[in-house]
């Protein structure tokens, strides 16, 4: 797939992005919404449902097949002869969705052979829009709810990742809801290696958010993650300069795997 065609599906995301986020504020500044139970014990939301189709109506005329949590999840049988694929969490941090901490994202990545090659978040409580390709860059777009222009002039007006940093200290940052023993174990021997370590808790895919950004230097991930839950950020992080290896490994995680479960992981930049 060449780079024109790219920059294409690209836009196309960030604006079932958008969309999706102005259905998820909808439903998050309502007085109240019903919460469900799914049967691996997650929650869902309309807002989780809505989003989602928000985002299908835009993907769907692509012409690539969409791999959604909301959706239908295809056999392996099938999803192995997908070249190019899109990887979707509609409503990313349902939880923080739920208690209302405005920390939850939209997240749409693009998959060449189970590389993420481009990517998608936003944010749209923060109304913020990360975004890359693997030969444009990672960027990010503040105060952003619409856009009427072509995805040249949206580059224009954002800030190109990483962002300059002048601090001396390593920053670590973590989930909200999986700091468990592991975790504390890695940052104790962090805390032994060096002379100044920093903790900061984040929900949903804004952790990678902040290794793309520069904000934070490693994001160590004990716990399950589904694919849909960091392929797009692996985008930006990747083209941000970043990594997101398997543990124990210089690896990088692939997607559209048989298992959709990824193994454990550390997302890091150089530090």
């Amino acid at each position: 797939m060449n780079f024109s065609k790219r920059k294409e599906l690209l836009f196309a995301a960030i604006t079932a992005s958008l969309k999706a986020g102005k259905e998820i504020l909808e439903v998050y500044n309502s007085k109240d919404f019903e919460i469900q139970i799914k049967s691996d014990n997650s929650p869902l939301t309309i807002a989780d449902q809505r989003a989602h189709q928000a985002i299908v109506s835009i993907l769907d005329e692509l012409g690539l097949p969409v791999l959604s949590e909301e959706g239908e999840h295809l056999g392996f049988e099938i999803r192995k002869n997908w070249e190019y694929c899109w990887i979707v969490d509609p409503l990313d941090g349902t939880k923080e969705f739920i208690k209302r901490n405005d920390e939850f994202t939209v997240n749409i990545a693009l998959i060449e052979n189970g590389t993420s090659i481009a990517g998608v978040i936003y944010v749209p409580v923060y109304k913020q829009l990360y975004f890359s390709d693997k030969e444009l860059g990672a960027f990010r777009m503040d105060d952003i709810v619409d856009w009427s222009g072509d995805l040249d002039s949206l580059v224009g007006h954002s800030i190109a990742l990483p962002l300059s940093q002048d601090r001396k200290s390593i920053r670590v940052v973590g989930s909200r809801s999986h700091m468990n023993q592991e975790t504390k174990d890695f940052i104790s021997k962090l805390q032994e290696e060096h002379d100044n370590v920093e903790l900061i808790s984040k929900g949903s895919s804004l952790k990678l958010c902040m290794i793309a950004e520069g904000e934070a230097d490693v994001y160590p991930r004990y716990a399950p993650t589904m694919e849909w839950d960091i392929a797009a950020g692996h985008a930006i992080v990747s083209a941000s300069g970043g990594k997101v290896l398997h543990l124990n490994s210089d690896d990088e995680i692939s997607y559209n795997k048989e298992d959709l479960l990824n193994s454990w992981f550390i997302c890091k930049r150089e530090y």
